[in-house]
Order: structure tokens, then C-alpha cells, then sequence
């Protein structure tokens, strides 16, 4: 903008920095006074309290010295004598009176001088005029009383911005600016006293400018302006600023001092500051009607008041004709500035409305028909309310029927539906800027109505709720949500918002990103400065075109997640981080707090769940091979299956305790073998469980069957007789009758005992499939009966002889081998009872009897063979 490079505008920017600069000691620093830096090119001398100018710290190579806002009074010709490069002079705000002649003689290159608000009493005509590549020179708001140039100043034929003049300059005369009639200057201002008292005509004549900038007040001589306005007329300029053209009263004159500027040919025009009232600016306005080339008018910083004299006419006083590309009216102290005629015509072929600080608090029905020709509408910036804006009693169709754009940022808006009601009206509104208000409470943001050509919506730094998000347009392509206190999102909203492609949640709460969080069109995310610590690859699968994402500033968890998102993130090159790295930081763990994620690099193995899975299987594999291989060698299995049958053997002899069986036998045990089997069971069994201090006493057909009594009758007699049946499980067995027909009564008196007292020793691998039919019942046991597994190692064996004994119950003290069959004989049927055991004299008569006995039995199998087969 022009008025950024005339003195006035300097002026108010250097005053403000004066009053935001931090205080500064006069202490010097080590360093010295000044700091250089950009490798001896500049020095920063700003507000260190100097009262003269450090020369000798100063490198030859410095081409910027600012010494602005220090307490320098003179500047010397050796000052700047060792700076032949300098380019950038800043001595702005100083208390400098005097330039020695040659203060300037050895810097021949300088291209900018700033001297603004010194001391100096004349123009330092004699210092400046060496400079001929001077572009830009400032120094206005100075002491001196003429803005008289001498002829030197028509050798700066380089010069581009001049700005000059004072607070005591009272007035200018003709022949004030000869020097610079051949000079083409980009931008000009002058300054003069706030009390003028003298402008000849044809003062500016001469000047050739782009920007033209005045700062003088005419209130005693309102006659200057037509004098002023007819020495730029006819001429062309990009930007004309008055500044203060009336600073103490309202013109109450009746002459039209604006008559002139409807010759004058500006494109933008700048009234800064000063007293207007009806009147005035009515002249103003009238005269811009005409001047067609006023493409933009700005009243900033303007005392607006109503002219008591100001008379209301319909066709006279109503201004129809003002076509203006931009009307800007900004910090306006009365707001009945907008209908100053008491309507709103002036509106009415603006293109480009802008109302900031009025503070108006009221839009008139008839204010919105006015503006049929603006585009652009920003009333932003003038606490308005939701009834200020929209007037339920107003109709609004077909209003504002051209507007693109509509700003009403930074008001006190509270309903996203009155807001939907008040632009459905406006057909091609496609830019709505809802910024800085108190918009997205769920009471207010229901039931929302919009036009369907809207597509960006501003509305950062508003207090949304999750369920506000369904008031929102959904033909948006641009959405700005940031900093609206958001803790999540309302996923059906994106559904429905299918032509969005950049959306900006920076600022927010949000804790989660959603797993399923659709967007086909969205290009660009921003979710900076948020609350969520988890981002996976996962988060934005269904986003396709997502090229643009940054989401930095939240507190990471770093994670194999997080981690895999990066790597494939970086690797893939689709999706653009920015502000990568630096501002990515982790957060949790705490070992890794404030670590760039770009450093954070997980082991391999932690991340790569199939690794995990193949090493624990391989793991896994291994420890089990390992016990097998240690099963193997010990023989655990067995010892365990031992063990077990050990445990359950005295678990069931406790439940036969328990069931109070005492019923008293004359055996332990009957042994039921095949004759094949009998080495076995006489040189292993009947040792383990007879040869003990405790014996067993055992039934075995070959000793203890009586003799002369048929074999049958003998079987089924002992086995009553005995607490428990061992039957010698081979295949020998499996194919003797007389062991199928012991198994059978064993079985008869083991009905409705499930076989409890039935105890089966395996001596060889037997496949209960394999057996024949009619030994469905050993089938059966050895299907659900546990048995004891004759072991052929011999280490195993003594568990084997635990197990048996287990099973077989503690032995008790019984009657010697030799009285039990003269005990069966005299009394068939009766119980025996207990005796000591037998003398060592009747051992060998045993014997004999046990072998005579084993004879007599195989007798009568013969016998009883041939009936039972020929019942078969």
C-alpha cells in the first residue's frame, strides 16, 4: 500500500514501535554497542541510549546501520567515513540539529535515508546533495520552517519516495519544488503546520508522483483545497491520502471545496483521520460521482457527525451514481455514517463493502435492497448479534443477488441458524467467514438451512460442539474449524460432506482419530496443536487424494504404530508432512519425552508382529521338543501315569473306607494267568507280595484250589473269597477258556460295582479291537478300566510293584497257606478267621500239596473242556 511509504504513515508506524520498543540501558555490552551480524552487513544500533555514533566498531563491510531511537545530536563528517558500502541509513527518531558538510562525502552508494523526527532547523541541503543514487529520503517532522528546495536537489534524478515538511512549515509557496520537475517520483507526502496560513497555486505543479500524501489541516484556510486539488488535476495517480484535513472543527462553509477532484484522475483515495460531517462528506461524494476514474474510497479514523444545517432532499442530497470497485470504512466514530442522507444509495454500485469499528446496531429492511451491487460484504469487527444481523420481520429474498463473499468474523454471533435463515436468500454466496464468534452450541445450531453454492466457510475461534457440525453446509470444499474447542468428530457430517478437499482442525481437543473416518475428496488435512497421542496407518486409509497432512504439536505416544505410519508415510512419498520434523515430538513414554519421532527408531523385532509370532512359535517348538526329549530320556510319562494310578488306587480305597464296606475275605487277591504265564507269576508276583514282613495272601489255582472239587465250583468259590481279582492280561490269556471264565464270575460279582475289585495287569501291548466278540467285557474294561502295564525295563519295575500294592490296599494278617483248604473243606461257604502265619515244617507239605493240587486241576479242565464245548 502507498501510504506505508510516505512520512505520514511512517510516522504513526515509528510512533507505535516507540511505544511497544522495550526500555534499553545505556550499558554497552561486550560485544560493543552495536550488534553485527549478517556477516558484517548490518548493525543493529536501535534504542541502545547513544549520544554519538560508534565509529570505530563499525566493519567496513556494513551496507545497514540503524541507529534509530538514540539521543544523537550531530552527525560528523568521519561518522560514516569508513562505510563505502553503505546503502541503508536509519536515524529516525534522534535529536540530530546538524549534518557536517561531508557527513555523506565517502558513501556514495547510500540508496535510503531516513531522518525523520530530528532536530533540524533548515533542509541539510549541502549533505544530501552528493547523494545521487539516493531512492528514498524521509525527512518530514523536522524543525525547519520552508519546504523551499534549492536547485541541488535536481541532481537525485534517482530519487523515488521523498516525504518532507513539519510541524512549523506554515505554508508552501510556487517555486518550493522546482528542483524536482524533471524527477519521476513514485511516492510523495508533505507535511505542513496544523494551522496553515498560505498555499499558492501552482505549489505541486511541478510534482510527478504516483502517491500523493498531505498531511495539513485547513480548517482556518478551507480555501487551500480547490487550490491543491487544482495542481494534481489532469493528472494520474495510483493513491492520493489526506490526512487530517480538518483536525479541530466541522466545515460548516456552503462553497463546494471538492469541486476540483472530479478532475483529478486517482484510482484510490484516502481520507485518514479528521472531522466530517453530512455536508462535507456529501461534497466529497457528489464529486466522486463524476470523477470515474475513483476506484476505491477509504474514510479510516474519521469524527462523523450530523450537519445541523444538512437539508433532506430525495433527488438532491441522495448520492446513486458512486461506482466504486471498494468502499472501505474503517473505525468510524458515529455509526450513522451508513445512511448519512438518511438512505443507503451510495451503496448501491459498490462492489466491495467493507464496515469495520462502527459499531452500528441496526441493519435496516431497506439497507439490504440497496446493495444490489456488492460482491464483497465484510461487516466484520462490530459486536454484532444474531438479531442485529437478521430482522425476522425483513423478507430477504432476492437480496444482495451478486454477493460471493460475506464476512462477519469477529462479532458476538451465537446461532449457526439464524446465520443458515439470513443467506439462504443470497443466490451466489460462496465464501462465508463465521470467524471469532461464539457460533456452535447445540441449542443454536439446529434445523440449519443452506443455499447449496457455498463452498468455504470460515469459522475458527468459535466454541463447537460435536452436534454442531450437522448444522454445517455440507457443499463446502474448504472448511476452517480451528481452535473451536472440539473433543471429537461427528463422522456423519464427513459422509455427507463429499466435495471437501482441505479441512483445518488445528487448535482443538480432539483425542482420537476415528478409525473409519471417510473423506474421497479430501486433499488436505491440518490437525496441528491437538490432544490425540495415536496415529496409525490405519487412520487415513479411506482418504485416497489425502496428499497434505500436518499434523504436528500433539503429544505422541511413540509407538510401533505410530512408528509404521511414519516409515510408510516417508517410503510411499503420496502424503506430504508438514513442518517434518520438528515438530513432531513424543510425548509417552517418558524416557523418550520431548524426542523427535524423526530419532525414535523401535527395535525390529518389537514392531514386526510376524517376527514375534515366528519366534514364539520356533520358541514354543523347541522348549516342547526339549521336554520330549527330557520325557525320553527319564521317562517321565510313565513315572507321571505310575504315579497316578497310585493316587487314584488310594482315592478309591478311601471311598470304599468311606462307604463303610467290611466284609472280611480269606484272600487278598485271585490270580487269574494262563498256564504260559505261570513262571511269571510264580518267580515275580508271588514273591513281590508274599516274601514281605507284611504279606499278601494270594489265590492261585495251581496252590489254592481244593482238590476233588470241580474246577468250576473252585474258581467261583475263591473268587467270592477274595478282596480283589488280578487277572494276567496276554495273548496267552485271551486265548485260555478257563481265563474267560474267570473273567466272566469276576465280572458276575463285580456287578453293580463298576468293577472296582477287578484289578487288570497288561503283560504285553493288547488292542482291545482285536479281540474277539465274545470278550466284550475285557473290551469294556480296558476301554474304561485303567490298568497296570507290566514295564520291561527293570527300572521301572519297583513302581510298577507300588502301584499293585496300592491298588491292592495295605495287607492285613491272615492264615497260613496250609489251613485254608482244611478250613474250605469242614466248612464250605463260612468265613476263615484270622490265625498266625505258618511254621517253616509246613512249607514243603504245601509244596507238595500245591503240586498235587495243579495236577488234580488240570484234570478236571479236561473234564469240564468237553461239556462246555459241546454247549458251544
Amino acid at each position: 500500500m502507498f501510504w506505508t511509504l510516505l512520512s505520514l504513515s511512517v510516522l504513526i508506524s515509528v510512533t507505535s514501535r516507540s511505544l511497544t520498543m522495550p526500555t534499553v540501558t545505556a550499558t554497552i555490552s561486550k560485544e560493543g554497542p552495536c550488534r553485527i551480524y549478517n556477516s558484517g552487513r548490518s548493525a543493529d544500533c536501535l534504542g541502545r541510549q547513544l549520544d554519538h555514533i560508534p565509529w570505530r566498531h563499525f566493519p567496513s563491510t556494513l551496507e545497514k546501520v540503524d541507529l534509530s531511537y538514540n539521543k544523537l545530536q550531530t552527525v560528523y563528517a568521519d561518522d560514516f567515513r569508513n562505510l563505502p558500502r553503505l546503502q541503508d541509513l536509519q536515524l529516525q527518531f534522534n535529536n540530530i540539529s546538524h549534518f557536517d558538510e561531508d557527513a555523506f562525502k565517502h558513501n556514495p552508494i547510500l540508496e535510503s535515508l531516513n531522518i525523520f523526527n530530528n532536530s533540524l532547523r533548515e533542509i541539510p541541503a549541502t549533505a544530501l546533495i552528493p547523494l545521487i543514487n539516493l531512492k528514498k529520503l524521509d525527512m518530514s517532522n523536522n524543525l525547519y520552517k520552508h519546504a523551499t528546495l534549492v536547485e541541488g536537489f535536481s541532481k537525485l534524478i534517482k530519487l523515488q519516495v521523498l516525504s518532507m515538511g513539519g510541524p512549523l512549515v506554515m505554508g508552501l509557496k510556487k517555486g518550493d519544488f522546482q528542483p524536482l520537475k524533471n524527477i519521476k517520483l513514485r511516492a510523495f507526502a508533505i507535511k505542513c503546520t496544523s494551522n496553515l496560513s498560505y498555499y499558492e497555486l501552482g505549489s505541486l505543479e511541478v510534482i510527478q508522483t504516483q502517491q500523493m500524501g498531505f498531511d495539513m489541516a485547513i480548517d482556518q484556510r478551507p480555501q487551500a483545497l480547490p487550490l491543491m486539488l487544482s495542481d494534481i488535476a489532469n493528472k494520474t495517480f495510483t493513491a492520493i491520502q489526506f490526512r487530517n484535513l480538518f483536525e479541530f472543527m466541522y466545515f460548516s462553509g456552503k462553497e463546494d471545496i471538492f469541486f476540483n477532484l472530479r478532475y483529478v484522475k486517482v484510482y484510490q483515495l484516502i481520507f485518514h483521520r479528521g472531522k466530517f460531517n453530512e455536508n462535507l462528506l456529501r461534497m466529497a461524494l457528489m464529486n466522486l460521482q463524476w470523477a470515474n476514474t475513483v476506484k476505491r474510497l477509504r474514510l479510516q479514523y474519521i469524527d462523523f457527525a450530523r450537519s445541523p444545517t444538512f437539508e433532506y432532499s430525495s433527488a438532491g442530497s441522495s448520492i446513486t451514481n458512486l461506482k466504486l470497485d471498494r468502499l472501505d470504512l474503517w473505525y468510524i466514530s458515529n455509526p450513522d455514517v451508513l445512511r448519512f442522507d438518511w438512505r443507503f444509495t451510495w451503496f448501491n454500485k459498490v462492489k466491495e463493502l467493507s464496515l469495520q469499528y462502527v459499531y452500528f446496531n441496526s441493519v435496516p429492511c431497506d439497507a439490504w435492497g440497496e446493495m444490489g451491487s456488492v460482491e464483497l460484504l465484510d461487516v466484520s469487527n462490530n459486536r454484532l448479534e444474531d438479531s442485529v444481523l437478521y430482522n425476522k420481520r425483513c423478507d430477504y429474498t432476492g437480496s444482495l443477488p451478486h454477493i460471493l463473499i460475506f464476512n462477519v468474523s469477529t462479532n458476538n454471533l451465537v446461532s449457526l441458524k439464524e446465520m443458515s435463515y439470513l443467506t439462504k436468500g443470497f443466490e451466489r454466496l460462496q465464501v462465508l467467514d463465521l470467524s471469532n464468534n461464539m457460533l456452535g452450541s447445540s441449542e443454536g445450531s439446529r434445523d440449519c438451512v443452506w443455499k447449496p453454492n457455498i463452498t468455504r466457510l470460515i469459522a475458527h475461534h468459535n466454541q463447537f460442539e460435536s452436534e454442531a457440525l450437522q448444522c454445517l453446509p455440507t457443499t463446502m470444499q474448504f472448511l476452517d474449524l480451528s481452535n473451536c474447542g472440539l473433543s471429537q468428530l461427528d463422522m456423519t457430517f464427513f459422509d455427507k460432506a463429499t466435495a471437501l478437499t482441505e479441512l483445518l482442525l488445528s487448535g482443538n481437543k480432539i483425542k482420537f482419530i476415528p478409525p473409519h473416518w471417510r473423506s474421497a475428496s479430501l486433499q488436505s488435512l491440518t490437525l496441528d496443536g491437538n490432544s490425540f497421542g495415536v496415529i496409525s496407518v490405519e487412520s487415513f486409509r479411506e482418504m485416497p487424494l489425502l496428499s497434505r497432512l500436518s499434523a504436528g504439536n500433539n503429544p505422541y505416544h511413540c509407538t510401533c504404530e505410530l512408528h509404521a505410519f511414519i516409515q510408510q508415510t516417508q517410503s510411499q512419498g503420496k502424503v506430504n508432512l508438514t513442518e517434518w520434523p520438528e515438530n513432531y515430538k513424543c510425548y509417552h513414554p517418558e524416557p523418550f519425552l520431548n524426542t523427535l519421532i524423526a530419532h525414535y527408531f523401535p527395535a525390529h523385532v518389537a514392531c514386526d508382529i510376524r517376527l514375534v509370532i515366528l519366534i514364539s512359535v520356533a520358541v514354543t517348538a523347541a522348549v516342547v521338543m526339549i521336554l520330549m526329549l527330557i520325557c525320553y530320556i527319564f521317562n517321565i510319562p510313565w513315572y507321571a501315569r505310575a504315579t497316578y494310578q497310585i493316587v487314584r488306587a488310594k482315592y478309591r480305597a478311601h471311598k470304599e473306607r468311606a462307604a463303610g464296606e467290611g466284609e472280611v475275605f480269606v484272600y487278598h487277591a485271585f490270580i487269574s494267568y494262563s498256564h504260559s504265564d505261570g513262571d511269571w507269576v510264580r518267580d515275580q508276583l508271588l514273591p513281590c507280595l508274599e516274601n514281605n514282613r507284611n504279606p499278601y495272601r494270594l489265590c492261585i489255582h495251581e496252590r489254592d484250589f481244593m482238590p476233588g472239587k470241580w474246577i468250576i465250583d473252585n474258581i467261583i468259590d475263591n473268587i467270592e473269597s477274595s478282596r480283589k481279582v488280578i487277572f494276567v492280561l496276554s495273548r496267552h490269556f485271551v486265548n485260555s477258556e478257563w481265563c474267560n471264565y474267570e473273567l466272566y464270575f469276576a465280572q458276575q460279582r463285580a456287578m453293580g460295582k463298576t468293577f472296582s475289585d477287578v484289578i487288570l495287569v497288561v503283560m504285553e501291548p493288547i488292542d482291545p479291537n482285536s479281540l474277539p466278540s465274545k470278550y466284550c467285557k475285557l473290551k469294556k474294561m480296558l476301554s474304561t478300566k485303567t490298568y497296570l502295564e507290566w514295564p520291561q525295563q527293570p527300572k521301572q519295575q519297583p513302581f510298577f510293584w507300588a502301584q499293585l500294592k496300592s491298588v491292592l490296599g495295605k495287607p492285613s494278617l491272615t492264615r497260613g497257606r496250609g489251613d485254608s483248604t482244611k478250613s474250605r473243606a469242614s466248612s464250605e461257604g463260612g468265613v476263615s478267621m484270622i490265625e498266625a502265619p505258618m511254621e517253616e515244617d509246613q512249607l514243603d507239605d504245601g509244596v507238595i500239596k500245591a503240586e498235587l493240587h495243579g495236577e488234580e486241576m488240570e484234570m478236571h479242565k479236561e473234564l469240564f473242556l468237553k461239556p462246555i464245548a459241546i454247549a458251544d
